[in-house]
């Protein structure tokens, strides 16, 4: 079995060709097809996984793929590159710059690096199983925050948002009481990133994806964050639900989320008593 040495770089490389990609085409008019009623895809976030897949199958050829725009067959290699060619969509679509590519690797199902490229902010954040995280080369770390009363807080709304609004926004509204500041703004992977880089003290979000959380998830424990889904469990890339902070305000963000379970809510948006 090859060395983790071996991967970071080839992630690199891919992750900065995508990036490139992003520049040459943000700004100009995209074919825009929609997957659900909020949730489209643009022909930038094909180009981009048709060069990340090629890139790493080069290197890597019996190595599994798992990605956001297309189904690849899965040979049962203990490799697998899981991949978010452009994670913000919606936002590059209509030119906001706050987007970036997400590149995960498990080896026999374990999270072994990330890699996270923001090519119009010019962030490369970066991390590998049991080595820190990296920021553009410096080690990054969570805040200090310890109380949620100060925590400057980032979540996203599932696609699904118009169907349940009023339970989602029971979230938003929880933590608009009982935190400091919120931001909704539109890529999972940047958000985790942010976490793990100190800027933000902690995200939650339902219906998430793999792609979505791959690289992130594994960011912000490497940066000295806590990973679990709305029970507290152990977080898994294929869990319905992520709570993702900087370890210190973690306790009473559960006890936050829980308080809602109280509530009289939509039963079919209650996925995180499925977790």
């Amino acid at each position: 079995m090859k060395t983790d040495d071996e991967y970071l770089p080839v992630a690199i490389a891919a992750a900065k060709e995508a990036g490139r990609i992003q520049k040459l085409y943000l700004g100009q008019t995209h074919q825009v097809e929609y997957k659900g009623e909020i949730d489209l895809v643009t022909e930038v976030d094909r180009i981009c996984e048709q060069a990340v897949v090629r890139i790493i199958s080069e290197r890597f050829p019996d190595h599994d793929f798992l990605s956001e725009e297309s189904s690849f067959e899965e040979r049962g290699s203990p490799w697998k590159w899981i991949i978010d060619p452009l994670d913000g969509t919606t936002n590059y679509s209509h030119g906001y710059p706050f987007f970036c590519v997400s590149i995960g690797l498990e080896v026999e199902g374990e999270a072994r690096l990330g890699v996270v490229y923001a090519p119009v902010l010019g962030e490369l954040f970066q991390t590998e199983k049991g080595k820190g995280a990296y920021l553009n080369g410096k080690r990054i770390s969570v805040s200090h925050v310890d109380i949620l009363n100060r925590g400057f807080l980032v979540t996203g709304f599932p696609y699904d948002a118009r169907a349940h609004v009023d339970d989602y926004l029971a979230f938003f509204r929880q933590f608009v009481i009982k935190g400091f500041a919120i931001r909704r703004d539109g890529s999972a992977a940047l958000n985790l990133s942010y976490v793990a880089a100190g800027r933000f003290d902690g995200y939650w979000e339902l219906k998430l994806h793999p792609w979505d959380t791959a690289a992130g998830s594994l960011m912000v424990t490497e940066a000295g964050g806590k990973m679990t889904d709305f029970k507290g469990n152990p977080y898994s890339i294929y869990s319905d639900t992520l709570l993702g902070t900087n370890g210190l305000i973690h306790e009473e963000m559960l006890r936050a989320i829980q308080e809602i379970e109280s509530e009289e809510l939509d039963s079919s948006a209650r996925v995180w008593r499925k977790s």
